[in-house]
């Protein structure tokens, strides 16, 4: 039955195909069109998906602190503040600029980025709690770009930290027993930061996005928040260990001539990952696996060289 429809569709294609075009030439615009139609609806579903999540991280953020989603539309602030936030904390990144093939980096060059400061910066008093409160940008996952979509799981999930951290202060009343009921939102979100990291760390940008910077971020202060790590790791382990892995094999299989740079902070990024008591275990066993497996190629080099 396959193959009679298959020559069916053969010759309705023939017969239907216009004058002066080959059969082949007529084949590859029908396959044109019928994946432009595809790309069409492919596009219409993931706008409809990051719409129902967009509703569902504010109806969850709303669950755990109704009080804390009124406070925020009080705010008069726009959905480009992250986007922006480059253009608002100006930094010198000269330094990385100035990769010509070899490793000039030093360790001040990560820093700069504002990764590794922010992970060692102290608890937010009360105060500057509510500061963020006021600077904080409100949901908004109308993607016009992989940036963008990449500041929607953020946004997300430091609103979830900050609830965090008034809470812990007093100031809201929080039930973060809301994230068992719906496991769906914050592993998705989790998976599409972690998604969008591997994105951007693949082809690499310098001065490095304030985004990416702010991903990182909130990735390393949610594995070790206390409260909200045993929510994320239990439910997107398995996700975080395929990030660690991907980010090894960029470090490993990156060959261009100005790759020093990007390897250096993403090595950065690996090192702060494994501070974390439950993912330091699984980052080792990878290591030492590619070590293993580098070691074993060099023997048998060793032993076809010896050969002759």
């Amino acid at each position: 039955y396959l193959k009679i429809s298959k020559l069916a569709l053969a010759f309705a294609i023939i017969h239907s195909k216009p004058p002066g075009k080959s059969s082949k030439e007529y084949v590859e615009y029908l396959a044109k069109t019928v994946s432009k139609q595809d790309f069409g609806w492919k596009w219409k579903v993931e706008v409809l998906e990051a719409e129902v999540l967009r509703l569902r991280q504010e109806l969850l953020l709303n669950r755990i602190s109704p009080r804390f989603c009124l406070e925020n539309r009080k705010q008069d602030t726009s959905a480009e503040t992250l986007l922006g936030w480059e253009s608002t904390n100006p930094t010198s990144y000269s330094s990385q600029l100035e990769d010509s093939g070899c490793d000039v980096c030093n360790d001040s060059a990560f820093d700069s980025l504002g990764i590794a400061s922010d992970f060692h910066r102290s608890e937010h008093n009360v105060n500057s709690s509510k500061r963020w409160l006021e600077r904080v940008p409100p949901l908004n996952l109308c993607h016009t770009s992989k940036e963008e979509s990449l500041t929607a799981p953020v946004q997300f999930l430091q609103r979830l930290l900050e609830i965090r951290k008034l809470s812990e202060g007093g100031i809201l009343q929080a039930d973060f027993s809301e994230l068992e009921n719906d496991s769906f939102t914050i592993c998705n979100s989790v998976s599409q930061l972690l998604d969008g990291l591997t994105v951007f760390y693949n082809s690499p940008k310098f001065p490095a996005p304030g985004f990416l910077t702010e991903g990182v971020c909130v990735l390393i202060s949610l594995i070790t928040d206390t409260k909200l790590s045993n929510h994320v790791l239990k439910r997107c382990f398995k996700k975080t260990e395929e990030f660690k892995k991907n980010l090894i094999q960029i470090i490993l299989r990156n060959r261009s001539v100005n790759r020093f740079q990007a390897l250096h902070s993403i090595s950065q990024t690996l090192g702060l990952l494994g501070r974390n008591n439950i993912l330091r275990n699984s980052l080792i066993s990878v290591l030492l696996a590619e070590v293993r497996q580098f070691a074993e190629q060099l023997l048998q080099a060793h032993q076809v060289l010896s050969s002759f």
